[in-house]
């Protein structure tokens, strides 16, 4: 059995909150770090790809927003916070590891989270990753547009099956009919996920209701080297939005992920992990 490259998780005091976090690898090796979108813990960030990345030579530190996971939360509905504050929790994560730069890949919702790191912190990016993101501008399909199949209607949070199916039910559903979408793993890591949270309630709505202020920011402004990652089947965001943010950044890259949604799949992670040790080959924590 492959030995663990995990060093656990731990929970840090960051601007007046709790965070937990997890890293992978050697600390001596550039560190990648990992931020996940709206309702998402770091979970959803899996192990087994955490690792096949550390063993590409990468410090991955990976963590639980506020409002997911073992992190502080919030009453439904009233997030204390916005995109600034997590950006500076994203911040505070790699302060607390002693991290000076780091490759950020932010995905789907902290798509912003990535944005203003990159606009506004290029001293603590090495590089920026975009995931099945946006640029949000005029123009590109409408979000969620792409949905052939309903999401089911918002569960009993107390009911905690009920939430598993509804997160596996809105996972698939966002997947785009992908022929790689693995209903019993997914199934699995749900309810690791469900059971995992501090409130799951806040975990389902709290993210659709923090204010980005970010708007004042300029794509065109990123000086890191940027690498664009989407699914040709991405149904919550379809791939003009990825071409957006590609052409929206000066000499950013994009790869596209076939058989890909809203999502990375396990049976692409073979793509995805060569391209992204590529992309951050130099710059040290």
């Amino acid at each position: 059995m492959t030995e663990s490259l995990s060093h656990g998780e731990q929970l840090v005091e960051i601007n007046d909150a709790e965070l937990c976090l997890e890293t992978f690898g050697n600390p001596a090796d550039p560190a990648i770090l990992l931020i996940d979108g709206a309702s998402a813990s770091m979970l959803w960030w899996q192990t087994e790809l955490c690792e096949q990345i550390a063993r590409g030579g990468r410090f991955v530190i990976r963590y639980d927003n506020r409002d997911t996971g073992r992190s502080t939360s919030y009453p439904p509905g009233q997030p204390g916070y916005t995109y600034l504050d997590l950006a500076d929790d994203a911040l505070g994560i790699l302060d607390a590891l002693n991290v000076k730069r780091a490759h950020v890949v932010s995905r789907s919702m902290s798509g912003g989270i990535g944005f203003i790191l990159g606009v506004d912190h290029p001293d603590r990016v090495e590089s920026l990753t975009f995931v099945s993101t946006s640029t949000d501008e005029e123009g590109l399909p409408p979000a969620l547009a792409g949905l052939s199949s309903g999401i089911p209607a918002e569960p009993d949070p107390a009911d905690s099956a009920a939430v598993v199916d509804y997160i596996v039910a809105s996972a698939k559903a966002y997947s785009g009919g992908s022929p790689y979408f693995d209903e019993t793993a997914m199934h699995a890591l749900v309810g690791q996920d469900v059971a995992r949270a501090r409130d799951i309630a806040s975990t389902l709505v709290n993210h659709f209701a923090i204010s980005f202020d970010g708007s004042a920011r300029d794509f065109a402004s990123i000086k890191a080297p940027t690498l664009v990652v989407h699914g040709d089947l991405d149904p919550v965001l379809p791939l003009p939005h990825g071409y957006a943010v590609r052409d929206a950044i000066p000499g950013a890259t994009m790869l596209i992920l076939e058989g890909a949604g809203h999502d990375l799949p396990k049976p692409l992670w073979d793509v995805f992990v060569p391209a992204l040790i590529q992309h951050t080959e130099g710059g040290h924590s």
